[in-house]
């Protein structure tokens, strides 16, 4: 589980309200982008760049595509027809299923998620069992829930009558969820995530004069927006003063729908984001397979090794992955990447490839701390010099935003020191040692489960922590410490760890000199690491007035480093679509 970064002075009693903080988001995802269990997965990686940008999230899903159908007509083949009071109760089940699996593939990438029942949620409309209107609701259960996790996914469609029982919404019900939900929240915006295009001021699939709004007014959207958003909660939207985001999942465009509207214009058309990936290990493989189910990209290259040897890529085939393996860099970049994903385990090869993609002002993510940790200032100087981007979240506290929790605390107040776990692999080892496990068995284990590459000795000896220690100073204070100078604490077969040890990196500016280490602790330390569990990671940071930020979560595994890493690809897309926009690109 993670927990979003949380001030600690002065520490907040409960979650502050959303009229005065911009920390809640509401996301509806209807049954267009959620088709199938299968896209649980991209649906969380939404809800992830959200929760990295800072905020709270309250996912509101619709049932799977076909789901609502299937289960009204099963319910009258048994002779329940309309206004049955039972069946509401029962078709909000694929709403409620489909809450719970996406909340299921939040907690696999490292989200703190929660589901709440139409029951639990509270909110309250009145009308017809299948037509009714909310009226209102108590947003207490919400706010607690909230407080202890970063993702609360809830049931659109579904409410419960003044008398308990639970109603429906009208058909695109999940609209009118998300808009009450949010409008209570006292936010400004909500965001309802579809596979369409946006709001035209003609029908595009039969007149090529059609232009795309940005911004439409009400009058506009009412007229022209047809199945867009429903009827119903367009009215609650505008009484209500609330910005309509309806955000098209596969290219990211909005159409945002409010009192504000700018005439339409033509639509650029889209084209799939051509990426290619450095490395097909446990990270690397993981990216790779969200990235072959996703139509949003074009696979255009992997690079490996060696091409002949059998890849572990989850729900791919030998015969989909063959084309797309090259051995040497420059063969990667002969196919023309928009975008590299840069996963390789070594440091020279990762930092290789990083400056051959650069220098041809291909943008890069990279999950390669020992590679990117080597001279973060020239890579980024290079970038600069050829109009590129790069990005290292990623290889930082796997699932964790650790970057980005440095950053929002670095505008606040200079930083002073920081102190966090860093590496997964070690911290998983050592509660498994502490439990009675052999080192060797606790090595085994931590293979088994992901966390430790086939060679496990940058982790053991500490010089992976040390990189991302050197990236996190670089961060914080814009330099970093050199690596001999961070001394190391190795866990070894022959090094027994005591009872509750954990590797600990400190790092603290002191009279103008950076001072870090990684060593192996045990005894009083701050229960943020005391109580970090398995793979967990943690990072504490303290800035120079005594206020303190902290976070934590998944900081190892396939799948959490892996959305970290495509959560870096989102945003290199973004800004690559907002200078195309521009006429910048």
């Amino acid at each position: 589980m993670s927990d979003l970064a949380v001030l600690e002075r002065p520490k907040p009693e409960s979650l502050p309200g959303a009229a005065t903080s911009p920390q809640i988001v509401v996301m509806k995802f209807g049954s267009s982008v959620l088709v199938s269990p299968a896209d649980a997965p991209k649906v969380a990686s939404d809800i992830y760049a959200e929760v990295r940008r800072g905020r709270r999230v309250v996912a509101v899903v619709s049932a799977f595509a076909g789901e609502t159908d299937r289960l009204l007509a099963e319910a009258r083949a048994l002779g329940l027809v309309h206004d049955n009071s039972i069946l509401p109760s029962y078709v909000v089940q694929g709403e409620e299923r489909s809450a719970a699996l996406v909340a299921l593939a939040c907690d696999r990438v490292g989200l703190g998620a929660q589901t709440l029942t139409v029951r639990e949620l509270g909110l309250v409309a009145q009308g017809d069992s299948e037509h009714a209107r909310p009226i209102r609701f108590d947003p207490a259960p919400l706010r607690r829930a909230l407080e202890q996790h970063e993702v609360v996914v809830v049931p659109g469609y579904g409410a419960l009558s003044p008398e308990g029982k639970v109603v429906l919404l009208g058909r695109g019900g999940s609209d009118l969820s998300a808009l009450f939900l949010a409008a209570e929240l006292g936010l400004s915006s909500v965001q309802l995530v579809k596979d369409v295009d946006g709001l035209y001021d003609r029908d595009p699939n039969t007149n090529i004069d059609a232009r795309r709004y940005d911004y439409a007014g009400w009058a506009e959207a009412k007229a022209l927006g047809g199945g867009l958003v429903q009827p119903d909660a367009l009215d609650l939207a505008q009484a209500r003063n609330l910005n309509v985001e309806v955000r098209n999942y596969l290219d990211g465009h909005r159409t945002v729908i409010g009192a504000r509207s700018v005439p339409p214009r033509v639509a650029l058309p889209h084209r799939p984001l051509r990426v290619a990936v450095a490395g097909c290990g446990v990270v690397g493989g993981g990216t790779l397979a969200r990235l072959l189910e996703d139509p949003r990209i074009d696979v255009v290259g992997v690079l490996v090794r060696n091409p002949a040897k059998p890849r572990d890529v989850p729900g791919a085939s030998p015969r989909q992955i063959r084309p797309l393996l090259v051995s040497e860099p420059a063969a990667l970049m002969a196919r023309d990447p928009d975008i590299v994903l840069e996963a390789l385990s070594e440091a020279d090869a990762g930092h290789a490839v990083i400056r051959a993609a650069l220098e041809r002002g291909i943008d890069v993510a990279s999950a390669n701390k020992q590679a990117v940790s080597r001279d973060p200032a020239s890579l980024l100087a290079l970038a600069e010099q050829n109009g590129a981007r790069l990005l290292w979240s990623a290889s930082i506290g796997g699932g964790v935003p650790m970057v980005e929790t440095l950053r929002a605390a670095r505008t606040k107040a200079p930083i002073a020191a920081f102190e966090a776990i860093l590496n997964g692999t070690v911290n998983f080892m050592l509660e498994r040692i502490g439990d009675g496990a052999s080192f060797d068995a606790a090595l085994s284990e931590a293979r088994a489960a992901g966390f430790a590459e086939e060679d496990p000795s940058a982790d053991l000896e500490g010089l992976d922590a040390a990189a991302k220690v050197r990236l996190l100073a670089f961060e914080a204070f814009g330099r970093m410490p050199d690596q001999e100078d961070i001394p190391r604490d190795v866990l070894s077969a022959d090094r027994s760890a005591a009872a509750g040890a954990r590797q600990l990196c400190r790092c603290r500016l002191e009279e103008g000199k950076l001072i870090a280490e990684v060593r192996l602790v045990a005894g009083p330390m701050d229960a943020l690491f005391a109580t970090l569990k398995g793979e967990g990671n943690a990072l504490k940071v303290i800035r120079k007035d005594g206020s303190v930020v902290r976070c934590k979560g998944r900081g190892a595994g396939r799948w959490a480093t892996a959305e970290s890493l495509l959560a870096d690809l989102s945003e290199l897309a973004g800004h690559r679509a907002g200078e195309r926009i521009t006429g910048h690109a």
